[in-house]
């Protein structure tokens, strides 16, 4: 989730505002990745024929702020554990480059992640229990990616994480909370009937899984930085070769997941995904041959644009 946060272009630590400081710490280029899986979750909600326009609406507001929240949190713990250095080819952190004062980053990851709750508190009248064990997860979650007595990220776990939070947790709960709107009472607690199909988890694998490679990419480009600052990355404990086949594998993951909707009964619409093919074949091509910060930062963005359209066009096709 960490890399998450990092797709955008490089902003130089002189002569930034106040608000384009926070601006930078909040990364609201980040939000396709809370949008990608309400989409999908929506999609599928529509073929189901249980779409339910607030819920949905809920879930990505609550979706964004979670987000945002672990955005400020990784700026401020990245920044007072020693992992962002000077060597760092990633984009600019306001904690660690003086552009914020620790404190106040420190407040409003406490403050974006009430704000969560607060939208969680609707989508646990509708979806009940279920929804209350997921939110709280989600949260706590976000926190301890780079904070805590066990930071996930810092372990090897952040991708992880990252699929199954931002991908089979986020698509499967969006598709949960419209069909528990429609076909159960509310304070359910337990999961009701029809409201999590196996198709609901399908759907997720591909968000999950691309949502995964942004962090793969991040790992690839920070691994000698991770190394010197005892960050335990899946690139640091296993290499560039490791994380590069996870690249691809993550893609091909992806990729062969609207067959199996196609075999289900679905219409041919579930192959629209495919026109992104040339992209994920260019920054694959990026991440196999390249490991800097003038590279890898670009194909971070690349990667968060695959998500975005490759979501979009599957939410399409599920819906058709």
């Amino acid at each position: 989730m960490g890399a998450l946060a990092q797709s955008g272009d490089m902003t130089e630590t002189a002569d930034v505002s106040r608000r384009e400081a926070w601006l930078i710490a909040a990364r609201p280029h980040t939000l396709p990745a809370a949008a990608a899986p309400v989409a999908v979750g929506t999609g599928l909600a529509v073929h189901a024929e249980v779409l339910a326009v607030l819920p949905a609406l809920a879930a990505f507001v609550g979706a964004a702020l979670i987000q945002v929240g672990t955005n400020f949190a990784n700026d401020y713990y990245d920044a007072v554990q020693g992992a962002d250095t000077e060597d760092r080819e990633g984009f600019t952190r306001v904690t660690a480059g003086g552009l914020i004062e620790p404190e106040r980053v420190k407040q409003a990851t406490y403050a974006t992640f009430a704000l969560a709750v607060l939208v969680g508190v609707y989508l646990v009248y509708v979806g009940g229990l279920p929804i209350l064990v997921i939110g709280l997860l989600s949260v706590a979650s976000g926190f301890a990616y780079t904070g805590g007595p066990y930071p996930l990220g810092y372990h090897g776990l952040g991708d992880l994480f990252v699929f199954l939070f931002f991908g089979v947790i986020a698509v499967t709960g969006t598709f949960y909370v419209q069909a528990a709107a429609v076909l159960a009472d509310p304070l359910a607690t337990a999961i009701p009937t029809g409201t999590l199909p196996l198709a609901a988890v399908v759907a997720s694998l591909p968000v999950a899984a691309i949502s995964t490679n942004i962090i793969v990419v991040n790992n690839v480009r920070d691994k000698d930085e991770d190394e010197t600052t005892g960050k335990r990355t899946l690139a640091v404990r296993f290499g560039y070769r490791f994380s590069r086949l996870e690249y691809a594998g993550l893609l091909g993951l992806a990729y062969v997941t609207p067959v199996w909707f196609y075999l289900e009964g679905y219409s041919p619409a579930v192959f629209l995904p495919l026109l992104t093919l040339p992209l994920a074949a260019s920054v694959t091509q990026t991440i196999f041959e390249r490991t800097d910060g003038d590279a890898l930062n670009p194909a971070l963005t690349r990667t968060g644009q695959l998500l975005a359209a490759y979501s979009g066009l599957f939410a399409v096709g599920l819906a058709l």
